[in-house]
């Protein structure tokens, strides 16, 4: 009985199939299919994804994919390498839907942190503001702002001279 890796090259050597086109058919990588030519299963992905490249591969060749991933199966395990079979995939699948959960979850919570901050600074602000008011109202604050209107003409007229300045620079 000849070797899996040989048998599956013979067979597209006698299709007169090159690597390349069988490659871009599938988007299997060259070097995927040539582990397998060669029997270097250890260079393939493992699992699934290893049984789906050889599924592709005699796709592309026409030939019965049971038949040949059966015997790639048997290669694999006449190497010493086992082939893990879907209960790990269906394991992995429900830890990705688990771990997508608890991203959403934890996501969920700091918006909700965020919210009850912004939600706080509004209330002390509009409080802040709501005892000022009733202050100057009740006369035992002297205005609403905190600035003194001095200090805004100052700030004004120095704003006014410092942009009268920069346009003579510029010449307008």
């Amino acid at each position: 009985m000849s070797n899996f890796g040989e048998d599956l090259r013979k067979e597209r050597v006698s299709r007169g199939i090159a690597l390349e086109h069988i490659s871009a058919v599938t988007k299997i990588s060259q070097r995927h299919l040539v582990a397998l030519e060669q029997e270097r299963f250890r260079l393939l992905p493992g699992g699934i994804l290893s049984t789906g490249i050889v599924r592709g591969y005699v796709n592309a060749l026409g030939l019965d994919p049971r038949d040949w991933t059966d015997r790639f199966m048997q290669a694999c395990s006449a190497t010493g390498q086992v082939i893990d079979d879907d209960n790990n995939w269906t394991a992995f699948a429900a830890n990705v839907g688990k771990a997508r959960i608890q991203r959403h979850n934890e996501q969920e919570i700091r918006m909700r942190w965020i919210g009850a901050i912004v939600l706080a600074i509004v209330v002390s602000i509009g409080g802040f503001f709501t005892v000022r008011y009733y202050g100057v109202q009740a006369g035992w604050w002297s205005s609403i702002l905190p600035i003194r209107s001095a200090a805004v003409h100052s700030a004004a007229s120095s704003a006014h001279s410092m942009l009268s300045h920069i346009l003579t620079m510029v010449g307008l």
